[in-house]
């Protein structure tokens, strides 16, 4: 049974890479070792449910990861595609198929001036450094970025980023890095995902 879905995982993997970069298929069934018979017997083959199920599937992937600028791993794909979509896939049909499409979670480092907080304007850390989900609405993460336009002017955009599936939830964008600004984009979230109660964490914990 391991060695049928060994051979199916490259039968997908020469069928995209012929039609997405025109290889030849001689070509790439001597690289992979098979034999331009069986490859054919698998593409004339009849398709089963699934089979047809992750073509329909693969397109969806393909279109999340580049929405995503390729940050999502398995796992959140499989969130994503399935709060998005009314799925009920499982992790290891999506883990399968970025393996064929050779898709893999880029992980970006952001750089920051982190500035030395007294203990009266730290909350306490309930996510614990644990930025992981397996569903969405369970942790959402708030961040205010600073961005500087014309000769001297500043705007503040407010963000909730969910970590179920790297998902923007809500944004605003203000003229002032308050409270309110918070409040606002917190509120926003809520009203459109009423039927969540996620923890709620911001990086320093100075606004909320």
């Amino acid at each position: 049974m391991l060695s049928q879905v060994q051979n199916e995982t490259i039968y997908y993997a020469i069928q995209q890479i012929h039609d997405e970069k025109r290889a030849a298929i001689s070509e790439l069934c001597r690289f992979a070792r098979f034999s331009r018979s069986s490859y054919y017997k698998w593409l004339n083959r009849k398709e089963c449910k699934n089979e047809q199920f992750n073509k329909t599937l693969i397109p969806l992937i393909k279109d999340a990861y580049e929405e995503k600028g390729g940050i999502l791993g398995y796992r959140q794909m499989t969130i994503k595609l399935n709060r998005e979509n009314d799925f009920h896939i499982n992790q290891k049909r999506i883990y399968r198929l970025m393996k064929i499409l050779n898709l893999k979670s880029v992980c970006r480092r952001k750089k920051r001036n982190y500035t030395k907080s007294t203990p009266q304007v730290i909350s306490e850390n309930v996510l614990n450094r644990k930025f992981t989900a397996k569903n969405f609405g369970e942790k959402w993460l708030t961040d205010v970025t600073e961005m500087k336009y014309g000769i001297s002017n500043k705007a503040y955009l407010s963000a909730i980023l969910d970590l179920g599936d790297k998902s923007i939830v809500s944004f605003i964008i203000g003229h002032s890095n308050n409270n309110n600004l918070i409040f606002e984009t917190f509120d926003l979230a809520h009203k459109k995902y009423s039927d969540v109660k996620p923890i709620f964490h911001s990086d320093r914990g100075f606004q909320v």
